[in-house]
């Protein structure tokens, strides 16, 4: 009954701190902008199928991807163990799934062996991120914290892992000296037990108590370190694949706010009209954080900083300043600063400091091709030419700020109805001496 008592208390810590902190990231949606309607269940279940838990977009990396799809796929199947622990701990009992029969067999093996597999890829990966020098592991932007945070998160789960496999050899060995029965099959169990000869039944009931303890304490804790850690992804990645932008990659949103004034002057009926009473005019574009989309800082949480994006950034190989993987960052730390202030005072709230130009430099916006190759490449269908676009909107529109080439442009657009220094008379002069045969 005292531990029932002692891990309830745990638990309840546990709950009231994420929940806590869930609920100070979500109070900051509601300074965002709209996005796109959600709808087209049917294909964003097959997206978040595919992308999600196929981790088909992981595979164009092979190797590398498997030992992260084998990781992923492992923690789907070991939530189920930590599900019972969870039910064991409030009602005393011990291995409460074991009522499933044949499916629990395959559950608890395929745990066995995926806690091993998972363990040897978190020292694979922990091993490039120590002593190899993975380029795309650097940039401006992965400070030294990231960098401490990604080892932390990748200890934790190792710690996980072996807890487990501990806490497998434990329950074994109390169930073999004891009369010989175990609920569930655990293969890499009975080869470990095998390095442990000789040890009582005490010895192995220790180890299992001191395992479970260890293995639950080690979920509650990285439960709540993970909303502060890159890899929050492992609760954002699936929801962010599922409300990914069904749109193909090379359309760019139109703005809703230039839509409704275009349509409303092609319309007889009010481009005439008696003005409507004044409201306050709507911010073109995005300046800061609030001015975003939820979807946008919906990205910016799940983003694994893992640096695909920009390793594939054209403009990034040749040398300009952007990374696809800052600006998005930037989002997130910037509303990381401001939001809790805009929570204070309002949204209005104005610290003196924007996402543009404090975070993200005009030569990073324009550097942008909106190739799409970081949308594309995105393990989690993140879509940054959105949110990079929005901002050189913001500039254009809003400061008349753009770089020389495209002013020119846009003056030929107002002044001869295209892009080209000449009018439209003028425009077929280039052919006028040419000798085109009739047919």
């Amino acid at each position: 009954m005292t531990k029932q008592i002692i891990f309830a208390i745990t638990l309840l810590i546990t709950f009231g701190v994420f929940f806590y902190t869930i609920r100070r990231i979500v109070s900051f949606f509601k300074f965002t902008r709209p996005a796109f309607p959600i709808k087209d269940f049917g294909k964003r279940i097959n997206v978040m199928l595919s992308v999600a838990f196929g981790q088909t977009k992981i595979f164009r990396r092979p190797v590398i991807g498997l030992f992260h799809a084998l990781v992923f796929w492992g923690f789907c199947i070991i939530i189920f163990g930590s599900i019972e622990m969870v039910i064991d701990g409030l009602t005393g009992s011990d291995k409460v799934l074991k009522i499933l029969g044949p499916v629990y067999n395959i559950l608890m093996a395929s745990g066995d062996i995926f806690a091993l597999i998972v363990a040897v890829s978190i020292i694979i990966f922990l091993s490039r991120r120590l002593f190899f020098h993975i380029k795309r592991f650097e940039g401006i932007e992965m400070k030294k914290r990231s960098h401490t945070d990604a080892n932390i998160s990748l200890s934790l789960i190792l710690l996980l892992m072996l807890s487990l496999m501990a806490m497998n050899i434990g329950y074994l060995g109390c169930q073999r000296i004891a009369d010989g029965s175990t609920s569930g099959i655990y293969p890499v169990g009975r080869l470990l037990i095998t390095f442990l000869p000789g040890l009582s039944a005490d010895k192995f009931k220790y180890i299992y108590e001191a395992a479970w303890w260890c293995h639950i304490l080690l979920i509650f804790l990285f439960a709540n370190y993970l909303p502060y850690s890159k890899h929050f992804h492992v609760f954002m990645s699936i929801p962010n694949v599922f409300l990914s932008r069904l749109d193909p990659l090379g359309k760019l949103p139109n703005m809703d706010n230039i839509t409704k004034e275009v349509k409303l002057m092609l319309d007889p009926d009010t481009a005439f009209a008696a003005p409507a009473a004044e409201v306050p005019p709507e911010r073109f574009g995005v300046k800061d954080a609030e001015d975003a989309s939820w979807k946008n800082y919906f990205d910016s949480l799940a983003c694994t900083e893992c640096g695909r994006c920009t390793s594939v950034c054209p403009a990034n190989i040749t040398g300009k300043k952007l990374s696809p993987r800052k600006v998005i960052m930037d989002l997130r730390a910037r509303m990381k600063v401001k939001g809790p202030l805009m929570v204070k005072n309002g949204r209005d709230f104005n610290d003196n400091h924007s996402l543009l130009r404090d975070y993200i430099s005009e030569e990073e916006l324009w550097a942008c091709t909106t190739c799409n190759a970081c949308a594309k490449e995105c393990p989690i269908n993140i879509n940054h030419p959105t949110l990079i676009v929005d901002m050189r909107r913001y500039l254009v529109m809003e400061e008349a700020s753009a770089p020389g080439e495209l002013k020119a442009m846009f003056n030929n657009i107002e002044n001869n109805g295209a892009p080209w220094q000449y009018s439209a008379e003028d425009r077929l002069l280039w052919a006028k001496d040419l000798e085109l045969k009739i047919h």
